[in-house]
């Protein structure tokens, strides 16, 4: 049984004609206050609370229809830019791998820069998955000051004519000001070589923090900027309804998925497969 029927059910407890309460439900399910207040009022004037199936047929279209991803806009300049920002524990250096992976697959060439200055680890992981795709790393000493990592990345994979560079950074928090800075110091710095990057900033967020995605998106898209979310870790219990919540709330599409730990697992979003997904088909 899928966790939304599950959730149905709970909600239902033993009495198959109980009302209900579907706020309380959605709220479970991810979709945050506002989305789910919203959602509730409109089945309410729709005469649809009272079913359950009538009421999920309509959450589906809802839901399809707001999570949609736009179609990509064409980059007419080499290297494509994506730098990566998140919470520590986000998943955001083996994401830029999986990234690199799937990129590589579909025959683009890949260069990873190194910019976690400040977790050695982090480098070494992000070198070590750059050996084993073959792809090069832009990588310096710890504690080696970011934006000039990312810059270094951009010339380096100008001079070698990659399609793609994929900048890792630091995890932060994003009421951390001084970190904030440094993240906008990136951004202005690799703006000095090139106007139009970073093509896209996207937030790596654990699906697994549940409606803290959505308060992450909040603040790092009202500091730096977001163009787009990766949300990581859905192959447990994680519900997915933030992909929604955050989608409605800021109007940032989720681009990949990341639903198992293999490279090949992180999964490029498709709005009918999530929903089918979400409510458990």
């Amino acid at each position: 049984m899928s966790f939304w029927n599950q959730l149905v059910n709970r909600f239902r407890g033993n009495d198959a004609g109980a009302e209900i309460d579907w706020e309380a439900l959605l709220i479970e399910a991810d979709l945050g206050l506002k989305l789910a207040t919203q959602w509730v009022d409109e089945m309410k004037r729709n005469g649809l609370t009272p079913s359950p199936e009538k009421a999920e047929t309509w959450l589906r279209e809802k839901m399809e229809k707001l999570v949609r991803i736009p179609p990509p806009l064409p980059i007419a300049q080499k290297p494509e830019v994506l730098l990566l920002i998140g919470v520590n524990g986000s998943g955001k250096t083996t994401t830029a791998a999986k990234l690199g992976f799937r990129a590589r697959q579909e025959g683009r060439t890949v260069h990873f820069g190194a910019a976690d200055t400040f977790r050695a680890a982090a480098t070494e992981q992000l070198e070590t998955w750059g050996k084993r795709l073959g792809v090069p790393v832009t990588s310096a000493a710890p504690g080696t000051d970011p934006a000039s990592v990312a810059v270094r990345s951009l010339l380096a994979a100008q001079e070698l004519g990659s399609d793609l560079l994929i900048i890792d950074t630091a995890g932060r928090q994003a009421n951390k000001r001084n970190l904030m800075l440094e993240l906008d110091k990136i951004k202005r710095s690799l703006r000095k070589k090139a106007e139009t990057v970073p093509h896209h900033t996207w937030l790596v967020a654990d699906g697994m923090t549940g409606g803290g995605v959505l308060q992450q998106a909040r603040e790092f898209h009202e500091t730096v900027g977001l163009t787009g979310l990766i949300i990581t870790k859905l192959d447990g219990s994680a519900r997915g309804g933030m992909v929604a919540a955050v989608r409605a709330e800021t109007g940032l599409p989720t681009y990949y998925l990341g639903r198992g730990e293999k490279p090949e697992d992180l999964k490029r979003f498709e709005a009918r497969e999530f929903v089918d997904h979400f409510f458990g088909n």
